[in-house]
């Protein structure tokens, strides 16, 4: 018996790198733009129930890669891929509900793909659920929400949700003011090549002395190898 399971499992493992090395090729022919292999591989993918490929299949309709644009069917292979848990096609489905776009618009159920998204780490998912919180989009506006997705996705060393959290800062909203933690989030927003945060930062270092600025720039340094290595936990009170 403990041969067969043996087996069994070396048979899954096997099954489950062939799959994955199906859908990288299907990825890479679509980065070069052979999208007819692409389309061949990723249908193939999905007819065989694999949902990282419902969301890539869905993102070559919604965009009209290779095919005629179709939001209505991204949205379908969107909703398989939410089915077997995929954070991305959660994400995707969620633009869409945002946009109205394939599907009737429904704010709600965009926060709620998005929350969903978000709890799996997807980055790009806490930020636009931070912003949906922020603007109270489909939900009661919240900073204190906003700011604690943004800092998940901040710590993921997603440039956006840094530079909208220096914004929190410098408002005060959802924390307390802070014009050296505006200017910290700023400057490493500013180092992943976001292209307000110079401009923000120069603000945020009008309101500051040459000391503070000093002080908070070698902060700001800390603060990016802390993300770069993955140590970064999302506590402002220890930077």
């Amino acid at each position: 018996m403990k041969h067969i399971l043996k087996i069994i499992t070396i048979c899954l493992a096997f099954t489950s790198c062939l799959v994955k090395a199906d859908l990288q090729q299907a990825i890479d022919a679509a980065n070069e733009g052979d999208f007819e292999t692409a389309l061949f591989h990723f249908n193939y993918l999905v007819e065989n129930n694999y949902g990282p490929a419902m969301y890539h299949l869905g993102q070559m309709h919604e965009f009209g890669y290779g095919l005629p644009r179709n939001p209505k069917k991204a949205a379908e292979l969107y909703a398989k891929g939410v089915k077997l848990g995929e954070a991305d096609a959660m994400f995707a489905l969620a633009t869409l509900y945002q946009d109205g776009k394939g599907v009737k618009k429904d704010l709600q159920k965009a926060v709620s793909l998005y929350e969903s998204s978000a709890k799996k780490g997807l980055a790009a998912a806490q930020f636009n659920l931070g912003v949906m919180y922020a603007n109270g989009t489909g939900v009661i506006q919240d900073f204190y929400a906003a700011k604690e997705w943004y800092t998940k996705a901040a710590a993921q060393n997603y440039a956006a949700a840094q530079f909208n959290l220096a914004l929190l800062y410098f408002e005060g909203q959802g924390v307390d003011k802070n014009i050296e933690m505006s200017f910290i989030w700023n400057t490493v927003a500013e180092f992943n090549g976001h292209k307000d945060a110079s401009h923000s930062r120069k603000l945020d270092e009008r309101k500051m002395s040459p000391s503070q600025v000093k002080e908070a720039s070698e902060k700001a340094n800390e603060l990016y190898q802390k993300i770069l290595a993955g140590k970064y936990y999302g506590d402002d009170r220890r930077i």
